[in-house]
């Protein structure tokens, strides 16, 4: 999740400019820059997960699985984001020769966190679904094993479905799954008694 706003009144140009000199990753919204916050380990082990799960699902089928290092840009509302993983299987199409923000990803995964959850499924989602390219918005909780799928109709509409232990996370923009068991194997510490993790909700 983004902080405070750490400057304001900044053009594009000149966000892509500051970031690409900066050692922190920032967002950008409305010439606000936001710098981006840390990530607890389960965040980062669930997000880990799910980028190795898709690597070795479309290794070989032609797309591009990248981590949150990756930058996209949402044309409509002039915002540029990081979220935790993207998918890209057409023809990668960049900002400018810097090749570091994307334009046309059809799946986002983002990891929820109690700062962010909010955010991500809200704002955050809004500003996504203006992309043409995007088909599918994965939400992972990295509380409990839940994965979330919202995929675009043919109508333009957007369906949800919610995926717990034992199932596995179809993602038909892709043609392949998210094994939820796999997804969240060694993210979270087991009790002294031998307890598992958390059950999904």
């Amino acid at each position: 999740m983004a902080q405070a706003a750490a400057r304001t009144g900044l053009s594009p140009q000149e966000y892509l400019a500051f970031e690409r000199s900066s050692p922190l990753r920032h967002e950008y919204a409305d010439g606000e820059i936001f710098a981006m916050a840390g990530g607890t380990l389960e965040h980062s082990a669930v997000a880990a997960n799910v980028i190795g799960e898709l690597r070795s699902a479309l290794q070989g089928r032609g797309c591009r699985v990248l981590t949150s290092d990756m930058r996209i840009k949402i044309a409509a509302t002039r915002r540029y984001v990081y979220p935790d993983g993207a998918v890209v299987c057409s023809r990668p199409e960049f900002e400018d020769e810097q090749r570091d923000t994307l334009l046309n990803p059809r799946l986002v995964v983002e990891v929820l966190s109690d700062s962010s959850e909010g955010y991500d499924r809200g704002e955050k989602f809004a500003q996504y679904r203006t992309l043409p390219s995007l088909e599918e918005y994965v939400l992972a909780s990295q509380k409990a094993p839940r994965i979330e799928v919202f995929t675009r109709q043919p109508d333009g509409a957007w369906l949800l479905r919610i995926h717990g232990p034992g199932e596995r996370a179809a993602l038909s923009s892709l043609d392949c799954a998210l094994d939820v068991d796999r997804v969240y194997l060694d993210v979270f510490d087991r009790s002294p008694t031998g307890d598992g993790p958390p059950a999904a909700p």
